[in-house]
C-alpha cells in the first residue's frame, strides 16, 4: 500500500500471479479513485483459474480482462501469412532470424512452461510427462477429443487427462472448441475439438522444423485449420464470446460457427487454392440456416460456390464486412 498509493497515471504489475495478495490491496486503491482520474492498473499474468477466481472476487465491477495473444495477421505487412502460420504469433519466434533460431526460441519456451509456469497453477506432475502429454494433444489438433482413448494412451484416467487438458486451456496454450447443440433432428457430435492454439508451438511439438517439413507432413491440413481458426476468432473480436463447431454422425460438418447481430455464421477451412462444393457445405448452410459460409484456403482469389457459400483466401477475409 505505500508503495503504490502515491503512484499516478498508468501503474503496470507484471507477472501477478506471483503475489495475489494484492488484489484486496488494489480493490481499495482504485475504490479511493473510482473514475480512474489519478491512475489506472493494468495487472498482467498467467491465466490461472485460481488466480482469476480471486482477482474476480476482489475487483468484481472494477475490472476488464482482455486475453492477450501474439502478432495477428492485421498486425503485420501484406504477405507475411506463411511466415505466420509457420512460426506462429509469439514475437521473438516470429522475427527471428532464421526458422532454426525460432525453433529453438519455441523448445525454450515449451521447456520454461513446462518447469517453470505450470506447477505455480496448479500441476504437479513431473514436466516430462507434461510434455509427453502435450505432444499427444498435437497430433489429435484438429479432431474430436476422445479422453478415454487419451487417457489409456497417457497411462491415467479419463478424469485426469480431462483435468490436465483444462489446465492448458486455462493457460491459453490450447483450445477446446465446444460442439454446437440444439433441439434438431439430427444426431450430433457432442465433445470438443481440440486445438493448439499458437500453430508455431504446435509445429515445434510435432518436430516440424521448416516450411518445406510442414508442406509434406500429414498434419498439415489440420496445421491450416487450427491456424486459420484462430486468425478468425481474433479477428471477429471480443463483441463474439462464442463460437463452435457442428458436426453429424452422417458425416456432415463446419469446422466454425459462431452467431453476431441474431444471425449465425459459419467457416469450413480447406488446405488448397481452390476448393470446391460438397455436400457436408449444403448441409451446414441448411441445417443451420446460415447467413454466410466462408471456405477460407491459404491463397488463390475469391469466388462464389452457391448461394450464401463463397471461397476466401484468408488474408482477403475482412470481419468488418459481415
Amino acid at each position: 500500500m505505500l508503495v503504490l498509493e502515491p503512484l499516478e497515471g498508468l501503474v503496470v504489475l507484471d507477472e501477478i500471479q506471483l503475489m495475489p495478495e494484492l488484489f484486496p490491496v488494489l480493490r481499495v486503491l482504485v475504490d479511493q479513485d473510482p473514475n480512474f482520474e489519478r491512475r489506472q492498473f493494468l495487472i498482467l499474468g498467467s491465466a490461472s483459474p485460481e488466480l482469476l477466481q480471486r482477482s474476480s472476487e476482489s475487483l468484481a465491477g472494477r475490472v476488464g480482462y482482455v486475453e492477450i495473444g501474439g502478432f495477428r495477421l492485421s498486425d503485420l505487412d501484406p504477405g507475411a501469412m506463411r511466415r505466420l502460420w509457420f512460426r506462429g504469433g509469439l514475437p521473438r519466434a516470429y522475427l527471428a532470424k532464421t526458422d532454426s533460431a525460432a525453433s529453438l526460441w519455441h523448445e525454450n519456451y515449451i521447456r520454461t512452461f513446462l518447469e517453470k509456469d505450470l506447477p505455480q497453477i496448479g500441476l504437479q506432475l513431473p514436466a516430462t510427462s507434461m510434455r509427453q502429454f502435450w505432444e499427444m494433444l498435437a497430433h489429435n489438433h484438429g479432431n474430436v477429443l476422445n479422453l478415454a482413448e487419451l487417457g489409456r494412451s497417457f497411462g491415467k484416467n479419463e478424469m485426469t487427462v480431462k483435468r490436465y487438458a483444462h489446465l492448458l486451456q486455462d493457460a491459453l496454450m490450447v483450445r477446446l472448441l465446444q460442439p454446437w447443440h440444439d433441439n434438431g433432428g439430427k444426431r450430433l457430435v457432442q465433445r470438443p475439438k481440440i486445438y493448439v492454439r499458437d500453430s508455431g508451438v504446435l509445429h515445434r511439438l510435432l518436430g516440424i522444423d521448416n516450411e518445406e517439413l510442414l508442406a509434406r507432413h500429414i498434419k498439415v491440413g489440420a496445421s491450416w485449420e487450427g491456424f486459420a481458426l484462430e486468425c478468425m476468432i481474433r479477428a471477429i473480436g471480443p463483441d463474439v464470446r462464442h463460437f463452435y463447431f457442428w458436426a453429424t454422425h452422417s458425416g456432415a460438418e463446419l469446422d466454425l460457427l459462431w452467431e453476431r447481430g441474431g444471425k449465425r455464421y459459419g467457416a469450413e477451412f480447406k488446405y488448397g487454392d481452390a476448393p470446391g462444393l460438397t455436400r457436408s457445405m449444403l448441409s451446414a448452410r441448411e441445417s443451420l440456416d446460415l447467413e454466410h459460409l466462408w471456405v477460407v484456403c491459404p491463397a488463390g482469389r475469391k469466388y462464389p460456390l452457391n448461394d450464401g457459400i463463397s471461397v476466401v483466401p484468408l488474408e482477403q477475409w475482412q470481419p468488418d464486412r459481415i
